[in-house]
């Protein structure tokens, strides 16, 4: 870890380059962290979609999420919307963990079946 120092005097703001990011230090528009960020999470899956139902730290509101699926940031985003249209409900892409609204754990588990991944239900 950084000395206080170290934390207080690094550069924020350049007039040659704009905005610098304070993990890499580069400019904002060369950073490339959460590209290294989302090749970390990819390297870490073990190639098993998992599919719950979770109504926790949301007022008793069921969500059903899908962890694990191995595809970079824009495919995973594109996958939710198509995941929520079959749906017919909302949702959000957190983390790398795609949440629909409703309990709708089986016809996830069929579409994701054929588009070829190994789907596991998990949890209650």
């Amino acid at each position: 870890m950084a000395s206080l120092k170290e934390q207080l005097g690094s550069l924020v703001y350049s007039t040659e380059h704009g905005d610098i990011c304070p993990d890499c230090r580069e400019p904002k528009d060369a950073c490339r962290c959460d590209e290294i960020q989302d090749q970390a999470r990819l390297a870490s899956l073990d190639g098993v979609v998992r599919i719950r139902r979770e109504t926790s730290g949301r007022k008793g509101k069921g969500v059903t999420t899908i962890d694990g699926v191995p595809l970079a940031d824009k495919e995973l985003k594109a996958l939710a919307k198509e995941l929520k249209k079959r749906c017919g409900t909302g949702g959000a892409l957190k983390d790398g963990v795609i949440e629909i609204q409703g309990d709708h754990r089986q016809v996830l588990k069929d579409a994701l079946e054929k588009k070829g991944y190994r789907v596991k239900l998990a949890g209650g």
